[in-house]
């Protein structure tokens, strides 16, 4: 077998380059939330903490970010009761249409957020649903579950159907084999995709102006309204917030199962 060569100088630059590009916008984000003036400015005129003071003490944006959580933890709970038997299907059983099924399900992720958002709005109008919490997990869950489900058919697919095979052996019936067997081995692909499928929803802003109310909106939403008529540096504060929350999940996921294992990866 042949061995894996170390990468070149070369090579290494051009890696070190790649991220440079990539991380630069988030450098200067980081560098402009310490500002210590009153407009967006880089490099900043002094470095002060008065921004992230005013984020936490701004109750509207604190607001939103409390339901930006709950409505990112529901549509996670949501895509993983959904697409967790979806995607076991798809990998496990053999059936006409698996297909087209499989297919509809990545459908959403075909279509650009702006359709998507505009037919809920219609969908959902005549319903009652706009600016309502199920509105709001119905309109997120559609982008979240075909991400949860494409982890989750990996997880399941890298499960050995001989462990299965086995324990239908034992008496176990298939639905209780797939439930104290395949679930439990499959389980870190279930936390990655949970915990992608609450990015996604946190995340999610192009649906939520779409469905959102006076009464009822998310962090996003709040952020894009409030850079429209401002340009002060809590915009960078608040977006190096919503930075923080998606690492704080990301390294929660590598802690608790590590991502090659999530990704079922060998």
């Amino acid at each position: 077998m042949r061995g894996v060569t170390e990468p070149g100088p070369l090579l290494r630059l051009f890696a070190f380059c790649g991220y440079a590009v990539l991380l630069a916008p988030a450098v200067v984000v980081l560098v402009v939330s310490f500002s210590a003036g009153e407009y967006l400015t880089f490099p900043p005129p002094g470095l002060s903490l008065r921004w992230y003071a005013t984020l936490f003490a701004n109750g509207p944006l604190m607001q939103a970010l409390g339901t930006s959580l709950v409505l990112g933890l529901a549509v996670s709970a949501l895509a993983l009761l959904l697409g967790g038997p979806a995607a076991y299907a798809i990998a496990r059983l053999d059936f006409p249409g698996k297909g087209v099924v499989a297919g509809l399900l990545a459908a959403p992720l075909l279509l650009p957020t702006l359709v998507l958002g505009l037919g809920l709005l219609l969908a959902f109008q005549p319903l009652r649903l706009v600016a309502t919490w199920p509105g709001l997990m119905l309109g997120h869950s559609l982008v979240a579950i075909p991400f949860a489900v494409r982890i989750m058919v990996q997880a399941f697919a890298a499960v050995p159907r001989e462990v299965e095979e086995a324990a239908w052996t034992l008496g176990a019936t298939p639905l209780r084999a797939a439930l104290r067997v395949t679930l439990p081995i499959a389980a870190p692909g279930a936390v990655a995709a949970g915990a992608l499928a609450f990015l996604v929803s946190f995340d999610e802003t192009v649906i939520s102006l779409f469905l959102v109310g006076p009464r009822l909106t998310t962090l996003p939403v709040v952020m894009f309204q409030y850079a429209e008529t401002r340009s002060d540096p809590l915009v960078a504060a608040l977006a190096m917030a919503l930075i923080a929350v998606a690492l704080v999940v990301v390294l929660l996921v590598e802690r608790l199962v590590g991502f090659q294992r999530a990704l079922a990866k060998e």
